[in-house]
């Protein structure tokens, strides 16, 4: 196998060949390590981010159409991955300062609840419309941007983010009455 030959080296490591893969890692490491880093701003997550890229890639190889090429395809798993990390931070950092804030018993109570029914409402939200959101809301991406994340046009990702904010909005709505009726 010429190791200089890559989709040798990605037939081969569709076939299990570990070290035909290793060698994919190398030629790439540095590339999506560096794009990791930039993207969480921590050497140490960019090591986990960068490191779970070249698993999920490994474990989704079959999925590789080579429509384009493997370095695109390998940086979008990484850029995904960090989007989720991004937003799974952005909560957990909001938690954090929800609870620092919160003095009283019932205040965090009532943070909870509505912080799980939040959460519980975002997961009802049909995949698409979720993944606009998560990634336009919570990680701040423009639309633009977001179309490019999820594969589709801009107009769709205004589309989903509108239906959704719609949808959560009577969702939240229909909470805080069931909540002064509680009271």
């Amino acid at each position: 196998m010429n190791l200089d030959d890559e989709p040798s080296l990605i037939d081969a490591s569709r076939r299990g060949d570990s070290d035909a893969f290793a060698t994919l890692i190398r030629r790439y490491q540095g590339m999506i390590h560096a794009l990791t880093y930039r993207m969480s701003g921590s050497a140490a997550d960019a090591s986990d981010l960068a490191q779970e890229a070249f698993v999920q890639a490994w474990r989704r190889l079959d999925h590789f159409r080579g429509e384009a090429r493997f370095s695109s395809w390998l940086y979008r798993i990484a850029v995904n991955l960090c989007l989720n990390w991004k937003a799974r931070e952005a909560r957990e950092t909001l938690a954090r300062t929800e609870w620092s804030e919160c003095t009283a018993h019932e205040a965090k109570a009532v943070s909870d609840r509505r912080a799980a029914f939040l959460q519980e409402a975002l997961l009802k939200l049909s995949p698409k419309q979720r993944a606009a959101i998560v990634l336009t809301v919570y990680d701040g991406l423009k639309h633009d941007e977001a179309a490019r994340v999820l594969g589709c046009s801009e107009t769709t990702v205004s589309w989903r983010v509108f239906a959704a904010k719609a949808k959560l909005k009577r969702w939240l709505e229909k909470m805080e009455k069931q909540e002064r009726i509680r009271a």
